[in-house]
């Protein structure tokens, strides 16, 4: 941390409401805030709402709802548009000193009669960025620049400089396209004379195409992912990797270890990649990680309602299916394409097929018969609560094998799902219960010795 910060670090997320959150905003925010809990400080929400007409309040109601998702705490939020008078103060400060003006636009054509322009000392702009090193910048290419419509209309590169000091900002962390507005910004603070702050331009998010994320590359917006069934905690996982990288090779962080992790030194230059498939993937080990009682919370916030109404539909059978959900899930979504899919609806209601679509390869229905009395033979002389994947596998395993495990694992798994692809039949049978596991496969059984 620069030694010109010795008080309370204070960072900032200070997005426009012009549209939903999404990803590298998302990604703005979770490293402010890491680098302010890190050091004992905060960060502060305020919204850039100075565009009167693009700026809407569902937008920012959209922005924080997001935040708040992601388990990120805030000071504020404070709003631009509610800043007026204060921002004036400082357009006067600036005219009466003579480093700004108002100047004369009514000859240009379609514009304003007056604004109130900066009048640029045209100086070398010298700062240091804590990921890129020092930056150099000519500011006389800038000319004169803007900095508001009117006293009561200030624009962007006013009100930062203002907010920034009036807020104790210690720490401008924010994307590498924001570079090009730092020596403005800068000259601005000199003219004022008050304190820079600390400035970390962060790498660019692209999509696979090398180009800059954006909505032709998919979902972007945080409440998509959401809709998705990503978990906050993967989605902050996730993020934080986006131009971030540890010390070891770690990939999954919860929260609490990424406060203790995270590093501005460790953040890279070079822009980083989204991946969609990569951040199912974490996801996934959140999932994995995460214990019964909170997946159990999920899957029945996500079960489509035609599930629910199946005949032998009971939290029972759901909470004992778990297992084999979580193993199939890399985003909550999934259970619902499952179900979608007519890949749930056997653990709640018996599968109905014909004879001839459980028999294994060249197996007669006579052998595939008699290899399913043997399985049951075998489970029913388990108890009910040892009727685990486990134990279900320990009882038929060395028969399996002896006989040949497709011509025994393969109509098992099929009579209790009715699918020709699903979850194992160690795992399903533990799924539906030992009374109807046995029950379907009689029900084979006796379909079997009807064809012969």
């Amino acid at each position: 941390m620069s030694e010109s910060n010795t008080k309370e670090v204070v960072t900032r997320f200070p997005p426009s409401p012009t549209g939903n959150y999404h990803v590298g905003a998302a990604r703005s925010t979770l490293f402010n805030w890491l680098f302010a809990k890190q050091h004992g400080g905060r960060m502060v929400l305020r919204f850039e709402d100075t565009d009167v007409e693009r700026s809407k309040r569902e937008y920012a109601d959209n922005i924080k709802e997001g935040i708040e998702w992601l388990g990120i705490d805030y000071d504020g939020p404070y709003f631009q548009s509610e800043r007026t008078d204060i921002y004036r103060s400082y357009l006067e400060k600036l005219i009466k000193s003579g480093a700004a003006y108002l100047s004369d636009e009514s000859a240009t054509d379609g514009g304003r009669d007056e604004v109130i322009r900066f009048k640029n000392p045209n100086i070398t702009i010298e700062f240091v960025d804590e990921i890129r090193g020092t930056v150099s910048v000519d500011t006389a290419d800038l000319g004169d620049f803007v900095i508001a419509k009117s006293l009561d209309e200030p624009l962007y590169h006013l009100a930062v400089v203002v907010d920034d000091h009036e807020m104790g900002i210690t720490h401008v962390l924010r994307g590498e396209e924001h570079i090009a507005n730092t020596p403005r910004q800068i000259l601005l603070i000199e003219a004022l004379g008050i304190k820079r702050p600390v400035y970390a331009h962060i790498p660019l998010i692209l999509g696979d195409d090398g180009k800059k994320l954006s909505k032709r590359h998919g979902a972007t917006s945080l409440s998509e992912f959401r809709d998705l069934g990503v978990l906050p905690e993967g989605m902050v996982n996730y993020l934080a990797l986006l131009g971030w990288h540890p010390q070891d090779e770690q990939e999954i962080f919860t929260p609490e270890e990424l406060l203790t992790a995270f590093s501005l030194e460790r953040v890279q230059k070079g822009p980083a990649t989204f991946s969609l498939e990569k951040l199912r993937w974490v996801n996934r080990q959140h999932i994995l990680d995460m214990d019964e009682e909170a997946f159990y919370d999920h899957v029945r916030g996500v079960i489509p309602a035609d599930i629910k109404k199946l005949p032998q539909f009971d939290l029972k059978r759901l909470r004992q299916a778990l297992p084999i959900l979580k193993e199939r899930t890399e985003v909550l979504s999934d259970i619902t394409q499952m179900a979608a899919a007519g890949e749930l609806e056997f653990l709640f209601e018996a599968p109905n097929y014909s004879a001839s679509d459980i028999v294994w390869k060249e197996d007669e229905p006579q052998d595939t018969a008699n290899y399913l009395r043997e399985v049951l033979t075998h489970w029913e002389a388990l108890l009910a609560d040892d009727f685990t994947p486990k134990t279900l596998r320990d009882a038929v395993w060395d028969y399996a094998s002896e006989v040949g495990r497709g011509s025994v694992l393969w109509p098992t798994r099929f009579a209790i799902s009715g699918l020709k692809q699903s979850p194992g039949p160690f795992e399903i049978a533990a799924a539906v219960g030992k009374e109807e596991a046995l029950s379907r496969l009689k029900v084979a059984v006796e379909k079997l010795s009807n064809e012969t």
